[in-house]
């Protein structure tokens, strides 16, 4: 059963690769500017753009893959020593440059994206940059031990050599006795450590460690002399002559002498201060809304999974789905960039509502943004929070000359059930928020179980529709459309009929509903249809029965564009004369873009339309005199009403038809009473279980047998 998925536009190849390439040139250009690459102008520029190729290629994956920006990550440290300032400007072209290209304009998430990219670009550069340092200490070390070895022979060559390492090298490199006291210390340590050079000589290298890590490192040297380890490698934290703290990588070796006893340590230490400042700068990017500054939805998740733990057992917890309202208004309308401006806004008027409470906000995604309280004794209620944001964005807020003033919708889920899933949490306050907005702007929905829990098994049932229907579990079935002069038999309508073998059997209007609701209802309602056309020509060559054949169209399906394509395709098939089929139209679509010239197209092509659910809306009948529609049926809540209710309306209905020279079909007919009723009225004809239930055609034949 072929589902048709729709792709968003994107630029052709050629604009693509122009695009690229524009941008890889720009990156080459600055990056040069910036460090040393070993590659030459034109050869860089097409290095460049095979990594941005397959960085472009990596975003556009459904799937989150960020193998691909890790390799090239690891690809700019082997192009040359780029170090911190190459990095910083393949972030900065590269953030700015790839949501501005023009293959990225349909794509909603790619900020999203394009942060998690770069993350994974710079974990490894560092990764391939840190593996470069290790591979130089290593080289280092070894240089430094047979240094050492050969002191023992010639103590003069040894010192000139270990002189020149320890005095060229930009790493802080120290000779410590045994006991811990600095026998040497190059220039680059003491500078590291703000002492001027030559002073650390003498003094205790665990006089230098921050007092929390001392008896850390002094177990791993002591393990390092006993001959447990051969070296030893540990993050630490040094003090500063003037008190503060240097975070650092620290390699030791032992020295043995010529009788092969230990008799030194070779400490080697790297300052990694910058780049664990960048590490925890790209961590809170990569953990926070780049927009508005506030935590992303990752980051809220393991917030709120920490809040549920420790949260007052009296107060809880209440968590807030929050929606600006009309928000897609101001993009279409006002552009993007007012759009985002907007949120930028939204989010300040938050933060300032939460100013006082123990409350986390953090943007989920588009207009959408959680708030969690840690509720005390003193937090307002729910409705007042509400309130209060909606009263700040009342308070128009002006971009370019635009006054906006907008509203918000929220779903609200006070005091969870302890120990509940985090995840399930967040689909709580979603599906409420959803409901809260189903018929309201600016209003607020309380999460009730009961509800939830029906709205679960009626979405379970409709996601599961597709495969019962494959199964052969939905059917068509076919009722009779009765003349209430005699009870004849004037026409056969088409309905949908799902026999679940586990649970109850589903009716047409239950199946309709259900599809419509997940997008279905267009090959499902092709396929009725042609189900519908088939029996309907078999009806009338085999058996003689030449009935109009009746399908009801839902608003989705009257609606598309290729209506007229699929009915004229179906009689194509079907061999159905035209004059033979009767859809029906619901007047409530009649105001949707393109149902009008598809209801005059089916017109034209000789169908005969009917116009469903009439009698609900104020322009029925302006609708029947400007429409080619001959045929009108009485929705059936109107003839159920007509049961407990003597209605001047409905007696007025038939009279006002009457003079549009349509036809009146009434649906909803169940008794003798209301056929007799509406008969007298002047009605033409009527559907519902008096004249007979849905049933297979077989059954129905004997019916058409007895007319």
């Amino acid at each position: 059963m072929p589902m048709i998925e729709s792709q968003p536009d994107r630029p052709d190849a050629p604009e693509v690769d122009r695009g690229r390439t524009r941008l890889a040139r720009k990156w080459a250009y600055l990056l040069s500017s910036v460090t040393v690459v070993s590659l030459g102008r034109e050869e860089l520029d097409a290095e460049l753009k095979n990594l941005l190729d397959t960085l472009c290629d990596a975003l556009h994956r459904a799937s989150a893959d960020l193998a691909p920006a890790e390799r090239i990550g690891t690809r700019l440290v082997a192009l040359g020593y780029l170090g911190e300032p190459g990095l910083r400007c393949t972030l900065d072209v590269l953030g700015k440059g790839l949501p501005a290209l023009p293959e990225f304009e349909a794509v909603d998430d790619v900020a999203d994206r394009v942060v998690a990219a770069l993350g994974a670009l710079s974990c490894g550069f560092l990764l391939a940059h840190e593996r470069s340092v290790l591979d130089q200490q290593e080289i280092m070390h070894l240089s430094l031990l047979k240094a050492v070895r050969d002191a023992q022979w010639n103590l003069r060559q040894s010192e000139a050599r270990f002189e020149e390492v320890v005095t060229s090298s930009a790493s802080g490199i120290a000779v410590v006795a045994l006991d811990g006291r600095i026998v040497r210390a190059n220039a680059a340590l003491a500078e590291m450590l703000g002492h001027p050079a030559g002073e650390l000589a003498g003094s205790v290298l665990y006089d230098l460690v921050h007092p929390e890590s001392v008896e850390v490192l002094r177990d791993a040297m002591t393990a390092l002399l006993n001959g447990g380890k051969e070296r030893i490698r540990q993050s630490e934290r040094l003090l500063r002559r003037d008190g503060d703290v240097v975070r650092i990588s620290l390699t030791a070796s032992l020295l043995r002498d010529a009788e092969d006893r230990p008799s030194h340590f070779v400490v080697v230490i790297e300052d990694g201060t910058e780049l664990m400042l960048l590490q925890g700068e790209l961590s809170r990017q990569a953990l926070h809304d780049v927009l508005t500054g506030l935590p992303n939805r990752q980051y809220f998740g393991t917030h709120l999974e920490t809040a549920l733990r420790r949260a007052d057992p009296a107060y809880g917890v209440t968590l807030f789905h929050v929606d600006l309202d009309a928000f897609g208004m101001v993009c279409n309308s006002l552009g993007r960039r007012v759009g985002e401006q907007l949120l930028v806004h939204f989010a300040q008027r938050l933060k300032a509502v939460m100013a006082r409470e123990n409350a986390m906000i953090a943007r989920f995604h588009s207009d959408e943004f959680g708030i969690l309280v840690e509720n005390t004794e003193s937090t307002p209620d729910i409705d007042t929070i509400v309130r209060a944001i909606n009263d700040e964005l009342a308070e128009p807020f002006f971009v370019d000359g635009h006054g906006l003033a907008l509203s918000a919708s929220a779903g609200v889920v006070h005091r969870p059930a302890k120990g509940i899933d985090p995840l399930e949490l967040l689909r709580q306050a979603d599906q409420t928020l959803r409901r809260a907005k189903e018929r309201r702007r600016g209003q607020w929905k309380m999460f009730d179980r009961e509800a939830d829990a029906h709205d679960r098994r009626t979405q379970a049932v409709a996601v599961g529709m597709a495969g019962s229907w494959e199964h052969g579990e939905i059917g068509v079935r076919y009722r009779p459309m009765a003349r209430l002069a005699d009870g004849e038999v004037a026409g056969v309508e088409a309905r949908l009929h799902w026999d679940r073998p586990e649970d109850t059997a589903l009716s047409h209007e239950c199946c309709v509903e259900l599809a419509e609701s997940t997008g279905l209802m267009l090959p499902l309602g092709d396929w009725l249809l042609r189900a519908a056309g088939r029996q309907g020509e078999w009806w009338r060559q085999r058996a003689g029965f030449g009935f109009p054949m009746v399908a009801g169209l839902t608003g989705h399906q009257v609606s598309d564009d290729a209506l007229g394509t699929r009915v004229t395709r179906l009689l194509r098939d079907t061999g159905l004369p035209p004059e033979q089929l009767m859809l029906g139209v619901p007047a409530g679509a009649l105001p949707v873009s393109g149902v009008i010239e598809n209801v005059t197209a089916l017109a034209d092509l000789g169908v005969h339309v009917m116009l469903d659910e009439f009698g609900l809306g104020p322009d029925d009948l302006r609708a029947i005199e400007d429409l080619p529609v001959d045929i009108v049926r009485v929705d059936r809540r109107l003839a159920e009403w007509q049961a407990w209710s003597d209605s001047t309306f409905l007696g007025a209905l038939v009279p006002l038809v009457r003079q549009v020279g349509a036809t009146l079909v009434v649906d909803g007919i169940h008794t003798e009473d209301q056929a007799n009723w509406w008969r007298t009225a002047g009605a033409d004809l009527g559907t519902g279980d008096y004249f007979g239930v849905a049933r297979p055609p077989a059954e129905l034949a004997g019916q058409f047998a007895g007319t």
